[in-house]
Parts: C-alpha cells; sequence; structure tokens
C-alpha cells in the first residue's frame, strides 16, 4: 500500500519502549505543505463515499478519539479532515468537566453513551482517556468521583488502564472499529497558537486562563500522555502519535489513517438476491406507468 509505511511510522506498535521525547512534534515526513494538502483533500473525498458505504452496509461503526491539550489542533483537524462526512451519519462529541449525573456513576459511563450506532462515525473531542490525564495530573479530582476511599489506591491508574483496554477489545468484538490520534505538540507551538487566540477578535472566546496555568503543569501531562500510551496502545486499539506543530501535516496524516482503517473493512452496498431484484423489477414498472 502506497503509505502503509507512513502510517506504521506514527502507529504505536511498541509501546513499553514509548518515549515521547523521541517524537518530534515538527515532523512532517518529508512532505511539504502542498502536497500534504493536496493528500488531505484527496483522502477527504475518499472518505465521503467510504461513510456512504460504511452506512449502507451497517455493520461497523467508526469511533475516532482525538486527544491533546489545548491549542494542539483538535477542533480544526475535525472541522477540516471530517468536512466531507455527512451529518446525518457522524456525530462528535466534545468532553467537558463532568456533570454531577455524570460523576454519579463509573468513570466509562458518559462515553457510552456516546457511542455510534452501527453504520455511523463518531467523533470524541476529548474522551474517556481524561481520566488517566487531566485526573492523574489533578488527583483531588479523584474526591470528586465518590469513590470508595479504599479503591483510591497507588494502582488505580493501571486499573483504569486495565479496564480501558477491555473496554475498547469488547467495542471491536461487538463491531466498533476504535482509532485513537494523540495531536503531539510542542510547548512552544502551543505558546504562538494560545498568543494568537489574544490577537483574533473571533478567537477571543476560546481564551482561558487555566490554559496558561496548566503549562506550568506541562512536563506533568507529557508523563501522563507517555504513561497512558505505554499501556492503552493495544493490536486491536493502537495509538497513532501525530505530530501538530504542523497542521497541514497533521490532517494529512489522521485523513490517511482513517481512510486506510475503513478500507481494510472491505466495506460495499448490499447485494440483492433474486427476490430483491424482481421487487426492484416491480417497482420500476409501476414507477413508468405513471
Amino acid at each position: 500500500m502506497k503509505y502503509g509505511p507512513l502510517i506504521k511510522r506514527f502507529r504505536i506498535e511498541n509501546p513499553k519502549r514509548f518515549n515521547l521525547a523521541d517524537h518530534d512534534p515538527r515532523e512532517t515526513a518529508g512532505f511539504e505543505k502542498e502536497e500534504a494538502e493536496s493528500i488531505a483533500v484527496a483522502h477527504t473525498q475518499r472518505m465521503t463515499d467510504l461513510q456512504l458505504r460504511l452506512y449502507a452496509q451497517h455493520n461497523w461503526a467508526l469511533l475516532i478519539i482525538l486527544q491533546g491539550v489545548d491549542a494542539a489542533g483538535k477542533d480544526s483537524a475535525i472541522k477540516r479532515v471530517m468536512a466531507g462526512l455527512n451529518p446525518q451519519g457522524c456525530v462528535v462529541h466534545p468532553f467537558k468537566v463532568p456533570t454531577a449525573e455524570e460523576l454519579d456513576h463509573d468513570f466509562l459511563w458518559r462515553a457510552v453513551k456516546r457511542l455510534p450506532a452501527r453504520g455511523n462515525i463518531g467523533i470524541f473531542n476529548r474522551s474517556y482517556y481524561e481520566e488517566v490525564l487531566v485526573v492523574r495530573v489533578h488527583q483531588q479530582l479523584l474526591r470528586a468521583q465518590k469513590l470508595p476511599p479504599e479503591l483510591i489506591t497507588r494502582h488505580i491508574w493501571a486499573e483504569r488502564f486495565a479496564d480501558i483496554n477491555a473496554f475498547e477489545r469488547h467495542l471491536l468484538r461487538n463491531g466498533v472499529v476504535v482509532i485513537k490520534f494523540h495531536l503531539h505538540i510542542s510547548k512552544s507551538e502551543q505558546r504562538r497558537r494560545l498568543l494568537k487566540r489574544l490577537n483574533d477578535p473571533s478567537k477571543f472566546w476560546k481564551a482561558d486562563m487555566a490554559d496558561v496555568t496548566e503549562r506550568k503543569l506541562w512536563s506533568r501531562h507529557m508523563a501522563a500522555y507517555e504513561d497512558m500510551i505505554r499501556n492503552t496502545s493495544t493490536a486491536q486499539a493502537p495509538w497513532y502519535l501525530v505530530p501538530a506543530d504542523h497542521k497541514w501535516f497533521a490532517r494529512a496524516l489522521m485523513a490517511i489513517v482513517i481512510v486506510d482503517i475503513l478500507d481494510r473493512l472491505h466495506l460495499d452496498f448490499p447485494k440483492l438476491d433474486r427476490a430483491g431484484m424482481r421487487q426492484l423489477q416491480r417497482m420500476r414498472k409501476a414507477l413508468q406507468s405513471g
């Protein structure tokens, strides 16, 4: 396959040896901007056709998970990479601070409610992985989850990793394919984008002092991401590490991966049997006769 080596390069296949510092967020794999943008457009168009086949076949569902720090490009990736998808078969759900109702349930509950139906594509802007990322960095959030104190031990993160892996294995066994992208951005590029927001009136609403505060905990966030990928990049649901300093490359890579995975499902339109073909003939005659 033309892009097979590229996909393999950014798929985390040996997670126990994974080190985030070994991956350059500025990487473009030798692509120039114009070439990458052309590839992204072509794959977005192909995605449109594959989505229709996914919906018509009605066996599989696709769940795309986007994880990354603030300003990593999750929103723009959804807007640009998924631009050609039919909204009737694609639902985007952003995971924000849990509601009181969500805190009254297990940490996977609110994600389960948003899973895509067969034939559909679901996109999670952040996800249940926040439970081993932001909650791990700010462990006081565990208290808000009302867990029995004896369950909050030093093993809780390993237990959550195991629960997530089992959950994703369950999804695949029930026809839900999970694609996981970590948009890997440098601290300097995040700073540039956050400053850009402050100079753009159309983006003032995105500005949040919390983004500045979280930058002081950058090393802790990166350590949480690294451990998450080491423990949850599995054969059934591997992580794809997307260098995100150049949005044009990130979008092209994501589009390539999504199309590759959809192609591997061998999606096609349902074939009619003889009875179905006879029914079409009757319908054609009825319509032609007025």
